[in-house]
């Protein structure tokens, strides 16, 4: 029950804190793709939608 609580907390602190894992992906993604502060601001805000959109769209150099 300790462990739980102590897990919790510790999810919970990290969640609040920072950008999200999807957020900052997306960023690398449309950064590596554009070169674009503006576009990168935008692929962090949409996190995971852009992440998935880049998988589906991305190009046979882009997969290396």
């Amino acid at each position: 029950m300790i462990i739980a609580q102590i897990v919790n907390q510790t999810t919970n602190a990290v969640t609040q804190t920072g950008i999200g894992l999807g957020s900052a992906i997306a960023v690398v993604c449309s950064w590596q793709r554009n070169r674009s502060i503006l576009w990168a601001i935008l692929a962090g805000i949409f996190s995971w939608f852009y992440v998935i959109y880049f998988a589906v769209t991305r190009q046979p150099e882009e997969t290396k």
